[in-house]
């Protein structure tokens, strides 16, 4: 792990100092005015600056933020303006580079507050038939504390879930980034979030508040607690390596019937460099064999590492990706990272849904809009 982020800081550093060298040396320090030569490297010394501020966890949101800012709106432009000159003109060069920056100040300024709804549905043998039609609500990486200077978003948020007037709302991880304190001014708008049968949750990584300045466990325990009684307060009820079932009363023949799914909740289950608390097989005692179960996890992975052919588990709901916050098409850098990044996979009857979120510790998106997904479940 160690040598890998060595060669990724050297292959960073290398993509973003050499593509300023080489333009400086060309084009700026030819005949540019003397305020230009001196501005120039600014830019780029800012941004090693906050890689290393941001590794070694110093004003961490801030540094984190700053830094993808620049890498997004200087860095990549100029990379790509490099490559470009020398197969087309510097002019064409020049206008691809500025159409990059285009895209990147669009995503900074207006794609994060872009909420789409987006429907999906899952057909199973082992639904019952009084759930036929039954509409899961998800949620996933809000990332609140991002939203405390645009607290309309979270307004705009909570009217969109309410119209869609699901039976079930469930959020798949990440509420905040660093502390549960950021939840606390949007406890009265988010607790007018309703749900027929309720509202359930998980912890995604960040939940866990390690990545803020108190590392010690004492403190990462006082704020999990305290992140569980906020969430207690908006009515959303955490299932940390739980299940509950929601039931269904269904007439045959003259006679009520009684039918019932269960919600599965895990604490987050990863792979490195993030941290697994979870336990699938605890959150399942005593559910019976060939019983439609929906799993919470908040990482992807753990679908194919955990659950696909070595459960009976329906449907799981996670999030984690975010797709990068960026989506050209079918593409997105998350591919490179999960195999699962984005929407719905299904292999024989288990079926996987990743939401993209809602936020992230960066105001930005683009192509990865914020999204509420909607799931329908159908008999087969």
């Amino acid at each position: 792990m160690a040598k890998n982020m060595i060669f990724f800081t050297i292959v960073f550093v290398i993509l973003l100092v050499v593509p300023d060298v080489y333009i400086a040396h060309e084009y700026i320090y030819t005949d540019s005015p003397l305020w230009l030569k001196i501005a120039w490297p600014l830019p780029t010394v800012v941004t090693l600056a906050c890689f290393v501020l941001a590794n070694r966890e110093i004003w961490h949101n801030t540094s984190i933020r700053l830094f993808i800012g620049l890498v997004l709106c200087l860095a990549l432009p100029k990379l790509l303006f490099t490559i470009l000159q020398f197969v087309v003109s510097p002019w064409i060069a020049l206008v691809a580079a500025l159409a990059l920056l285009m895209v990147f100040v669009y995503g900074f300024f207006f794609g994060w507050r872009r909420i789409v709804v987006k429907n999906a549905v899952c057909t199973s043998k082992l639904l019952p038939k009084s759930f036929d039609g039954y509409r899961i609500l998800q949620l996933s990486d809000l990332h609140i504390g991002t939203f405390r200077t645009n607290p309309s978003f979270i307004t705009k948020l909570v009217k969109l879930v309410n119209e869609q007037n699901a039976d079930l709302i469930v959020f798949t991880g990440d509420l905040v980034n660093v502390s549960p304190e950021e939840v606390k001014p949007f406890i009265p708008t988010l607790s007018q979030m309703k749900a027929k049968d309720g509202i359930f949750s998980i912890m995604g990584n960040h939940d866990y508040c390690e990545y803020g300045q108190d590392h010690s466990a004492e403190a990462q325990r006082s704020n999990q607690k305290l992140l569980h009684e906020y969430e207690k307060q908006m009515g959303w009820r955490m299932l940390d390596n739980e299940h509950v079932t929601i039931g269904r009363l269904r007439q045959e023949n003259g006679v009520n019937k009684s039918e019932s799914i269960a919600i599965i909740g895990v604490e987050n289950i990863s792979k490195p460099p993030f941290h697994s608390y979870g336990h699938l097989d605890t959150a399942m005692e005593e559910l019976p064999t060939g019983m439609f179960k929906v799993l919470l996890s908040h990482d992807p992975s753990h679908w194919r590492r955990g659950v696909l052919n070595k459960t009976d588990i329906a449907l799981t709901l996670s999030g984690h990706t975010h797709a990068g916050q960026l989506k050209i098409g079918k593409f997105s850098p998350s591919k490179w990272a999960y195999n699962e990044w984005g929407g719905k996979y299904t292999e024989g009857a288990s079926m996987l849904y990743v939401s993209l979120g809602l936020g992230g510790t960066v105001p930005f998106r683009f192509g990865a809009w914020p999204e509420i997904n909607v799931i329908t479940l159908k008999k087969e």
